[in-house]
Formats: C-alpha cells, sequence, structure tokens
C-alpha cells in the first residue's frame, strides 16, 4: 500500500522533528521545507496527499504560497498553521479554500486528527454506513415478512429510501447491490399486500384502510384552508418519496416542514386516473357517472386530464368551500412555468391557489423515447440528480422563493411515483388494450396469474369498464407487460426505464408535505 505522502513548509522545521517522527511511525511520508518558495517547487516535482502550511514564513507568506497552490491544484488539501489568532488572517485563509487550520503549538495527536479528518473521513463516513445500515438490514427484513399495514410499509418504504440516499453518499457499490436486494424483497412483499387487501380497501375498509387518492383534497387539503394563511397546493406530476427527499433541503432554505406524510395512490397508477381522483374527490366509476362529458375512457382520444379544474370547482362546492377564492394553474412548459413566476404577485389574493408542475413526468416520458436522457439518468440515483438540477433551476423553484416571502402555507405532493423496470411479462389483449406498459384493461387478457394482480371486477375498487367482460391486469415490482409479438425488441427497448402504473413502492407510497413560510 503507497503512504501518504505530505509536504511540511515551516521556517522552524527543525524544532518540529518529533512531529515528523510521529507522523512517519503513523504510516505518512513527509517531505520539509523552509519557506514558501520551495513548497511550490517541491509540489511541481511531485504530487502531495496533503500539505501543512505555516502561515508566517519568510519571503513568501503562508497565504501567498497557498495561493499558488490552489491556482496550480484546487484539490490539493492544505492545512493552515499559524501563531495568530486575528480574525482577518482566518477568513483570508478560509477564504482561499484551505481543509482545516490550527494555530501553534500544535501537538502531533491534533496533526494526526486533522489528517484523518480531511483524508479519511470518506472512508470512515462510508464505513460507518455501511455498518449501521448492516444492523438494520436484519430487522428491515424481517419486517417485511409480517402481516403490516399501510402505514407500517410507508414506514419500511421511508427507511429503505434514507439507506438508498446514504449508500450513495458513501458510493459503496456492494452495499448498494444489497440494499436493491432488499427492495426487490419488499416490493415482492409489498405486492403480495395490496392483492391481498385492496379490493376490501373499498368493499370493507377499517381503521387500517389507507388514505387514498380520491379522499387527499377532503382529509388533508381543505382543512387547511380553515386556517388564516393562503394556502399553495403544489402537485408535481410522478414525484417519488426518493425525489422529494432529493429536493427538500433546498426548499428547507425558505419553508419550515410542519408535516411530512404519505398516502396511498389509487390503481392504475397512472395520470389518468390518480390525478383526476385527487381533484374530483371521486374514484373514477363516479367520475363516468357524474361527469359524462369531462371522463375520458381508454380508447377516447380526448385528452385525459383536460377538466381537473372543473373537478376540483365541483369538489370544492360539494364540501361546502365555493366561496374560497381559487386559482388553477398547470404549468407544461418552461414559458407557463415563467408566467407562473410573473403572476406570483396576484395569487396572494386568493386564499386556495392550485399548482400542478408536469416536468418530472416530461423526464420519464424522455428518458424512455431519448437517447440523450437515458444516458444521464440510467439509474435511481441520476435520475435524483437530473431531478434536483431541474428543480434548483426551474421556473418553480423560483416561484416557491416569492410566495415564501409571504406568511403562506404550501403542500407538496404528487399523484403517483415510477418505477424502473426490469423483467417483462408476456400478455396477450385485442386490439382496444391500452399503451401502458405497467396495467392493461380490455376484455378477455390472457397472462400468468402468477406473474400480475387482476382485478376481475373493476366496479368493486371504483374503475369504469368498457365492455361486460373488461377486467385489469397490474404489473408488480420491476416488471412491465410486453407482448408476445416482438417480444425480445420490446423487452429490450423498455428495460431499464422508468414507468407507471402498477404496483411498487415507488409507485404507490406518495408523499405529502406541509410547510410554512419563514
Amino acid at each position: 500500500m503507497n503512504k501518504i505522502q505530505l509536504l511540511w513548509a515551516d521556517d522552524e522545521i527543525d524544532l518540529l522533528k518529533p512531529h515528523i517522527l510521529f507522523l512517519t511511525g503513523k504510516g505518512y511520508e513527509v517531505t520539509t521545507v523552509t519557506n514558501g518558495k520551495d513548497a511550490l517547487e517541491e509540489c511541481k516535482k511531485k504530487s502531495f496527499d496533503a500539505i501543512l502550511l505555516d502561515e508566517n514564513m519568510p519571503g513568501i507568506s503562508g497565504l501567498e504560497t497557498l495561493t499558488q497552490i490552489k491556482i496550480a491544484n484546487p484539490d490539493t488539501k492544505v492545512i493552515m498553521i499559524t501563531k495568530s489568532e486575528e480574525e482577518s488572517i482566518m477568513e483570508d485563509a478560509i477564504g482561499s479554500k484551505i481543509d482545516d487550520y490550527l494555530i501553534k503549538p500544535v501537538n502531533p495527536n491534533q496533526i494526526l486528527l486533522s489528517l484523518k479528518k480531511i483524508l479519511d473521513s470518506k472512508q470512515l463516513v462510508s464505513e460507518k454506513t455501511t455498518s449501521n445500515y448492516l444492523q438494520e438490514f436484519r430487522q428491515i427484513g424481517m419486517t417485511i415478512q409480517d402481516n403490516l399495514k399501510f402505514q407500517e410499509w410507508s414506514e419500511v418504504y421511508k427507511k429503505l429510501v434514507f439507506w438508498e440516499l446514504e449508500l450513495q453518499s458513501s458510493q459503496d457499490s456492494s452495499m448498494e447491490e444489497i440494499l436493491l436486494s432488499q427492495k426487490t424483497e419488499a416490493n415482492n412483499n409489498f405486492a403480495k399486500f395490496i392483492e391481498k387487501n385492496y379490493v376490501k380497501f373499498f368493499l370493507k375498509p377499517d381503521d387500517d384502510a389507507p388514505l387514498m387518492s380520491h379522499n387527499l383534497m377532503k382529509k388533508k387539503v381543505f382543512p387547511l384552508l380553515d386556517e388564516p394563511d393562503p394556502v399553495f397546493f403544489i402537485l408535481i406530476d410522478n414525484l417519488r418519496y426518493d425525489q422529494w427527499k432529493t429536493i427538500q433541503p433546498e426548499l428547507a432554505t425558505i419553508f419550515n416542514l410542519q408535516i411530512e406524510e404519505t398516502y396511498m395512490s389509487i390503481l392504475p397508477t397512472a395520470t389518468h386516473y390518480c390525478r383526476n381522483s385527487i381533484f374530483s374527490g371521486w374514484l373514477p366509476t363516479e367520475m363516468e357517472k357524474r361527469f359524462p362529458s369531462m371522463w375520458q375512457n381508454e380508447e377516447d382520444d380526448e385528452g385525459k386530464n383536460m377538466h381537473e379544474e372543473e373537478f376540483l370547482l365541483a369538489q370544492l362546492q360539494s364540501n361546502n368551500k365555493k366561496d374560497i377564492k381559487t386559482s388553477y394553474t398547470k404549468v407544461t412548459t418552461f414559458d407557463a412555468g415563467k408566467a407562473l413566476v410573473d403572476n406570483v404577485n396576484n395569487l396572494f389574493k386568493n386564499k386556495f391557489n392550485v399548482i400542478v408542475y408536469n416536468f418530472v413526468d416530461i423526464i420519464s416520458h424522455a428518458r424512455t423515447e431519448m437517447s440523450v436522457i437515458r444516458e444521464l439518468a440510467d439509474d435511481e440515483a441520476a435520475y435524483r440528480s437530473i431531478t434536483l438540477s431541474w428543480f434548483r433551476h426551474s421556473p418553480l423553484f423560483e416561484a416557491l422563493k416569492k410566495i415564501a416571502e409571504k406568511k403562506v402555507k404550501i403542500v407538496i405532493t404528487t399523484d403517483h411515483g415510477s418505477v424502473r423496470v426490469q423483467s417483462p411479462v408476456k400478455i396477450i389483449g385485442d386490439k382496444n388494450t391500452n399503451s401502458n406498459l405497467r396495467y392493461k384493461t380490455a376484455k378477455n387478457l390472457a397472462f400468468d396469474k402468477d406473474e400480475a394482480f387482476e382485478i376481475k371486477h373493476p366496479h368493486e375498487v371504483g374503475l369504469p369498464i368498457l365492455h361486460m367482460s373488461s377486467t385489469y391486469a397490474f404489473c408488480k415490482n420491476n416488471d412491465f407487460f410486453a407482448y408476445p409479438n416482438n417480444y425480445n425488441y420490446y423487452a429490450n427497448y423498455y428495460r431499464n426505464t422508468f414507468q407507471h402504473g402498477g404496483i411498487s413502492l415507488e409507485e404507490m407510497v406518495i408523499p405529502f408535505i406541509v410547510m410554512q413560510s419563514k
């Protein structure tokens, strides 16, 4: 193993021989110089893992030497050592991007601790993260074998996301593979939970039945309208819980978190069903009856989410809130986002402002169709990274900053999530079968009943049927449907893309966030 290379520049280096011997004994190789000029010459000869730099040396000062070192090698780790505690010197050193500083006289253990902090911290954090996850791995594994309720499944998923983000930071690929395996096991058991309980949630609901899409406004949002502050309801289409956790730190700079909960998306986990149910307060079968001119079935050519504002206003009226001054804004383009920013001040006149933002869903679909996006987001970590980058520079974040200037409550949620699909499942349907990869509805669907969840009586769970014998089939975990014709082509084309419509923790466990401006 190669020794860690140190350069120590100090005009009193002869007095520091005990310190140098101590570091040598700890496995460091130390090169010594007595001035800044010689330090720069040594940096030209070889690369150093870290440099100990005296601030007060004859000739070129420590700060000047530091500047020259950083110009040549910006990533070089530097520890500044000084006799002075003057604040201006500290500020200059920190402004020049030192990694640590020590005040003379220093002892060997101080130096060792500082070196470990700047050189080994990433490895130490990684080892600690791995150790902590391994301790919880067994507990999570035992929990997902239990007969869990939805909220318990939600807590399992939150833990898995937490460790996914922690292990991503530590860059321990071996642990990431173990976590992925545990997520797969959790999703398999979650699918069994849905198969066992989904119909019962509608026919025989009890206290353990989860909050679902059609009850979200009535149960969670409308009560906020009884409070004095204006409410901004922000629905970011297709925002998974892990994506929420990625953008949360950005929002924490301008809002205080009050509530972080989850609810369960109805099936299919597709915008047509979920978002319309959120805004209408009804399940699809009821929407079909109550709004026959606005509800669109799978075979209809018209857009499936063209009437959300009308659904919302109808729900407000049916809940005795028709007098609440309300706005509805849908953003599907960058220009529409900029228009939202320009209109923020006018929105404060309303008690209730609803904003639907479609960008994350666009990323998901673009990733399927565009090779460049596929390469940029080839796994969950990259997908989160693109979401974060978009959010930081988006008109939505710009608008939220302006909203945060006034005393308001904001709700951030979504209609469904998505899952990265891997395994094709063969299915046969007639010519009217819908095109979604994660769910199918038609008459006489043929597939292996062990590989997908079938709802034989769709009306029991609030789903419309186009024909008397129509059923619904839903993929589980990371599967996706493929037809036998051109099976291999479609299997390869869609594998590793993000899809929604089926049953998984990622699609069905939905973040519901309430924040207050600071």
